[in-house]
């Protein structure tokens, strides 16, 4: 599959959280998410594991009991399962890939 990218299809989650899918296989899905200064990703879990890049922006990232102050370049990966947040600091943008694929992510 190949995604060329666009301004189109993101979706609003929560509000200052602007997500969209660039692409999936079979195994993995990728998403792109763009977040507005002070806005929050409340804590949360799901079935899937995530690993993400800070593309621009600067984050506090919260991953079970951790808090990391995240700027651009900075990567993570969090486990099936454990509850994770986080409060933008700045505008950000984060691409991150769930394994398996996301079926509610999916266009």
């Amino acid at each position: 599959m190949f995604n060329k990218h666009g301004k189109d299809h993101y979706k609003d989650p929560l509000p200052g959280i602007r997500q969209k899918t660039l692409v999936h296989g079979e195994k993995t899905l990728m998403a792109e998410s763009l977040l507005a200064k002070d806005c929050t990703l409340p804590d949360h879990s799901h079935p899937y594991e995530q690993t993400g890049y800070l593309v621009s922006g600067h984050m506090m990232l919260k991953i079970g009991n951790e808090i990391f102050e995240t700027h651009a370049g900075d990567s993570w990966c969090i486990p099936v399962d454990v509850a994770h947040g986080a409060q933008a600091l700045e505008d950000s943008v984060a691409v991150e890939v769930f394994s398996p694929v996301r079926k509610d992510y999916l266009p």
